[in-house]
């Protein structure tokens, strides 16, 4: 993986790096999901992290959609100044390069399992609770070399463990994204107990959406065209 920093002179747990925390294993001949614990310690029993609560913002959909990429930019934000996260320098130049999670173009899966950013960062809300807040990537959807199963199990995984669930989507909310969200979502509200809540906030995150004459860019543009699917 590659790490998020401006300095060479850092380990890699201290400047962060991307972490497989959860990764498709084989028992009996069957391909299964396992949770490799040892690497999830590494992220959650940090010194500065223990008895905080976590806010986990995870982002899921198909698989070459630029989750990896986006999350880079929340990386990149994350990382940056005060300052500059109010004045919108945080951004950065055209040229900088974008370093964080593994991402590279092309037409095959990159991510596999469940990552997430070995440093949490740690941040105070508006009710002046300090928390730890962790980036989660995820594994695409509906790549050649996965099942049905198995993209219902990572996709309903991350979004029983998530904060904040980011559906990541290209140019369109359509009829079928909204049917695989709901197959999906039953899946995981099975392997939850009825008494608890299975999901906290799910948003929709259009990218190259080619309309902005319709619907606006930004969050309010968005909540009305996804208002108007869901009609």
């Amino acid at each position: 993986m590659m790490d998020y920093s401006r300095s060479g002179n850092m380990s890699d747990m201290e400047r962060g790096e991307g972490i497989q925390v959860v990764k498709l294993g084989e028992r009996s001949g069957a391909p299964r999901y396992e949770l490799d614990e040892g690497a999830l310690r590494r992220v959650l029993l940090r010194e500065d992290v223990r008895g905080l609560p976590v806010v986990v913002v995870s982002v899921a959909g198909a698989y070459r959609g630029g989750k990896s990429f986006i999350l880079d930019f929340f990386l990149r934000y994350l990382n940056a100044s005060r300052e500059s996260q109010v004045n919108g320098d945080w951004i950065g130049s055209e040229d900088e390069p974008l370093r964080g999670f593994h991402w590279r173009g092309g037409d095959d899966r990159d991510t596999t399992g469940i990552n997430l950013w070995s440093k949490p960062f740690i941040s105070t809300l508006s009710t002046g609770e300090r928390v730890a807040v962790l980036l989660m990537d995820t594994q695409g959807t509906f790549d050649s070399e996965t099942t049905i199963g198995q993209n219902s199990t990572i996709f309903a995984l991350s979004t029983l463990i998530s904060s904040v669930q980011i559906y990541n989507l290209s140019s369109n909310i359509k009829e079928d994204d909204l049917q695989h969200l709901q197959l999906f979502t039953e899946y995981g509200r099975l392997a939850c107990d009825t008494d608890s809540k299975a999901f906290q906030t799910l948003l929709f995150l259009v990218r190259d959406w080619p309309n902005a004459f319709e619907h606006s860019y930004g969050f309010q543009g968005g909540s009305t065209l996804l208002n108007k699917r869901l009609q």
